[in-house]
């Protein structure tokens, strides 16, 4: 299946040279990965993978290592940020 990857912010220096100056990019999954196979592939420490969201919708902390994609799904991912 294709899903569509969007790293935000400090998270970007995580992406793979060829994708680096893109917002998104498509990738190629098998059934059986989850959020945090991507976050570990991208090597993401899992505490900067701070709000990981499947088409637009928050994925808990303790759902991100069930097999949850389907074909088309966007994954985006957050850092943790701060400000006031």
């Amino acid at each position: 299946m294709k899903i569509k990857i969007k790293l935000f912010v400090s998270l970007r220096e995580y992406l793979p040279a060829e994708f680096s100056k893109q917002d998104s990019f498509i990738m190629d999954l098998s059934d059986e990965e989850t959020p945090h196979d991507l976050i570990d592939r991208f090597n993401i420490p899992r505490k900067l993978a701070h709000l990981v969201m499947i088409n637009g919708v928050y994925v808990l902390p303790e759902d991100r290592d069930k097999p949850v994609f389907k074909d088309e799904d966007v994954l985006a991912i957050w850092p943790p940020v701060a400000g006031g």
